[in-house]
């Protein structure tokens, strides 16, 4: 496969390696992405790309919370005007109260809304406010108590990025301090036992080839046994610790990690849901120059 500067390009701007290390990273992957990633960690080149910070898309995150019921709705629009635009606010936030009613996307777009489906509403809103958007995804969750927080509010419940936060137990006040700290911390899963077990083997995959380039570079070699049974398992619980929601250091006191603070407070975390704007989806970016050049061309 030919390797183009785009591919370098992005590769370098997911990792910070440099521009050489990112081209040989993609020639020794035969030009897949997630493996150059992998490639360049093994030699110490680059950190764990986040996909997210790829990505570019406009709109607001949505979430409303109703008992023990909380929901988080995206919707998308192509320009962050429209995202300030109040009749695009009370729309979102219309549409996630509906969303309070319904279990998944499908029966929120069938949702009535003041006599019409969600669906038929958005499409009104686009012909309105003459730019294209998307229900793009909502999710559920559910405890004795959930706790809500939206990161950069555009308005009451609503933002760039939305969490929320299942309990067992009653919230103190704890519940928005996890919300915080999920907002900014973004773990992939809740725990261990929740983790895709995909991510786990991966990384583990990319550890285990690191350490052992790193021991057959070393000047005095450690045995396999503590490669295997040592270096690599220290090097996993450091992982867990990153990327678990109950694994990492709370932000709010660093000396508790996110369980601890949990039990101190006397509740247990069920369930977390952390939707950010644009997450997973791909916008071409062009410079303004550019921009202007191509309009003026017609």
């Amino acid at each position: 496969m030919a390797i183009t500067a785009t591919m370098v390009k992005e590769l370098r701007e997911s990792t910070g390696a440099g521009m050489m290390d990112a081209k040989k990273a993609l020639t020794e992957t035969g030009g897949d992405m997630d493996a150059a990633v992998d490639w360049l960690r093994t030699k110490g080149l680059a950190k764990a790309a986040k996909k997210a910070d790829r990505v570019a898309a406009e709109g607001l995150v949505g979430v409303a919370v109703q008992g023990g019921r909380g929901v988080a709705v995206e919707i998308n629009s192509e320009t962050d005007f429209v995202a300030k635009n109040a009749d695009f606010q009370k729309l979102v936030g219309d549409i996630t109260g509906a969303a309070l009613g319904v279990n998944d996307l499908e029966a929120l777009k069938a949702a009535d809304l003041g006599g019409k489906s969600v669906d038929d509403v958005l499409t009104g809103a686009i012909a309105t406010i003459g730019e294209n958007m998307t229900l793009r995804r909502m999710d559920v969750i559910e405890g004795e108590s959930v706790a809500a927080y939206v990161h950069n509010a555009a308005a009451n419940g609503m933002g760039k990025i939305g969490v929320l936060v299942a309990l067992k137990g009653a919230d103190n006040g704890i519940g928005k301090q996890l919300a915080m700290h999920i907002a900014a911390s973004s773990p992939l899963a809740l725990n261990e036992a929740s983790l895709d077990p995909a991510v786990l083997e991966r990384e583990r995959e990319v550890q285990t080839q690191k350490a052992l380039e790193e021991n057959a570079a070393a000047a005095k070699p450690k045995p396999d046994a503590v490669i295997h049974n040592n270096i690599i398992p220290g090097r996993m619980k450091k992982f867990l610790e990153e990327v678990t929601l109950t694994g990492q250091k709370f932000v709010i006191n660093p000396d508790l990690t996110v369980a601890q603070a949990a039990q101190e407070a006397g509740v247990e975390i069920m369930g977390f849901i952390r939707m950010g704007v644009g997450e997973g989806i791909e916008k071409k970016q062009e410079d303004f120059a550019a921009e202007v050049a191509k309009t003026l061309a017609g």
